[in-house]
C-alpha cells in the first residue's frame, strides 16, 4: 500500500464527476471563443514577451483569471467565474463590472465585454477574428 498525502488529507475525498464532452460541444466552443476575446484584450495591453508567455490564463478556485493587465496608471483583471456563472472585471481604482455567463451569442458577449471596459475607461482594440480555426467567423458576427 502506498502513502499518498493528498488522498489521505481528505482533499480528494469526493470523486470527480464524469464529464461527457460530447454533450458539451456547444458550450466548449463558446467558452473557447469567449476566452479568445479576453485573451486578445490581455495580449493587446500587456508588454510583449517571447511566445506570448505574458498572456496565459491562470487557474483559480472558481475558474480562470488573466491576472493584472496594465492600463494607464493602474491595472484591471478579468476573471471567468464558472462556479457563479459570471465574469467580473475589476480595476485597481475600485471599479467593478460583472458580465453574466449565460447562453448568449459570441457577438453579444463581445459587445458586453467592450461596453464594460469602455464604462471603466479602458479603450482597447483587438482583431475581431478568432485565431487557429478553419473558416473563422468574426466575433461580432457569431
Amino acid at each position: 500500500m502506498t502513502h499518498n498525502p493528498i488522498e489521505n488529507s481528505g482533499i480528494l475525498s469526493a470523486k470527480w464527476p464524469v464529464l461527457p464532452s460530447n454533450m458539451w460541444v456547444d458550450t466548449i466552443e463558446t467558452v473557447h471563443l469567449w476566452s479568445q476575446i479576453v485573451g486578445k484584450i490581455r495580449m493587446e495591453l500587456s508588454p510583449w514577451v517571447n511566445h506570448s508567455w505574458s498572456v496565459p490564463f491562470y487557474v483559480t478556485p472558481l475558474g480562470l483569471t488573466t491576472s493584472s493587465i496594465p492600463y494607464g496608471g493602474g491595472s484591471f483583471q478579468i476573471d471567468f467565474d464558472f462556479v457563479n456563472h459570471n465574469m467580473p472585471i475589476v480595476s485597481s481604482d475600485g471599479q467593478v463590472r460583472t458580465i453574466e455567463l449565460r447562453p448568449t451569442t459570441v457577438a453579444e458577449f463581445y459587445a458586453e465585454v467592450f461596453a464594460a471596459l469602455e464604462g471603466m475607461g479602458v479603450s482597447v482594440s483587438i482583431s475581431p477574428v478568432p485565431n487557429e480555426l478553419t473558416d473563422p467567423i468574426p466575433f461580432t458576427d457569431d
